[in-house]
């Protein structure tokens, strides 16, 4: 195998909660991670000169080990001792520093693929080993579907999927720290956790307004004070017929969840109108896992 193509998809989280700090500055979380389908497209060839070679549709994204997706190929060309060199291409559309995790998947597409193209035999769990290194997401960018995540995020537990839905992306033009945003949540008390074991069970059961009733995210709290747009975009969603709508990750996209696809495509029509967000998208869950 020369060449191969890889979707790398993005995620939303239905439930984040921080319930403490490490020593190490990692966080102890406990979140539902979906991946939605929105993707990066990832293409790796192999070449003949050693050493990897990075190119991407985003002039201002690092080509270099400052790269998820180069960090990636790197880890296993040095365990595995690979001698030929590849070209990895990523043509980007998933939102970046968008709480969307597409550095991770990134990552994730790139260990599975290398995994392939090079027959190192790798499975799924010894995937996910290498993903943590790279960071905390890559491991579920690497399982994908319907997760619980805790630890650092590196002890998943498939879940039962998400419900049939319809998902609002809107990513306003804003960058957010994630560490910054971590450090921050360290010094206040959260007081309002949300319902993990609620959307848990709303996922058994198959009721997607149990499920969007016990979403929650203690992030929005320090994200919302520094860019209130993030509220307001939330509340257009809600009130174009979302069942609920929150911010994925660290911020600032917001998602909401729709079970009418037009009442989904009027609303992001009104968010664009209005200027709020330029990356705005009407997506599906994705719930397969890799295999």
């Amino acid at each position: 195998m020369d060449k191969i193509e890889l979707k790398a998809l993005g995620k939303i989280n239905l439930g984040l909660d921080v319930l403490g700090k490490r020593e190490n500055g990692y966080h102890d979380v406990r979140m539902v991670m979906q991946t939605v389908y929105l993707y990066d497209q990832i293409t790796i060839k192999k070449r003949k000169n050693p050493g990897i070679g990075l190119e991407t549709n985003l002039y201002y994204l690092p080509t270099n080990e400052n790269n998820l997706a180069y960090k990636a190929a790197k880890l296993l060309m040095d365990e595995f001792h690979i001698e030929e060199g590849i070209n990895i291409y990523l043509d980007k559309h998933i939102p970046v520093a968008a709480g969307m995790a597409g550095g991770s998947s990134n990552a994730a597409a790139v260990l599975f693929g290398m995994n392939r193209m090079f027959g190192l035999d790798l499975t799924m769990e010894g995937l996910m080993e290498r993903g943590v290194k790279l960071g905390a997401d890559v491991p579920y960018c690497i399982m994908r579907g319907t997760v619980l995540a805790e630890g650092i995020g590196e002890i998943l537990t498939p879940l039962d999927p998400m419900p049939r839905c319809y998902v609002l992306l809107a990513k306003p033009p804003v960058a957010v720290s994630t560490k910054l945003v971590y450090e921050k949540i360290d010094s206040q008390e959260i007081k309002e956790h949300p319902d993990i074991d609620g959307i848990m069970e709303g996922l058994k059961i198959q009721d997607l307004s149990k499920i969007t009733s016990n979403m929650g995210n203690v992030l929005e709290r320090v994200t919302i004070e520094e860019y209130p747009v993030i509220e307001k975009i939330k509340n257009i969603m809600k009130a174009g017929g979302a069942l609920n709508a929150m911010m994925s990750g660290s911020g600032p996209t917001v998602f909401g969840i729709f079970d009418d696809r037009n009442q989904a495509r009027m609303t992001a029509q009104k968010i664009k109108e209005i200027q709020l967000a330029k990356q705005v998208y009407v997506v599906n869950v994705h719930n397969a896992r890799r295999k």
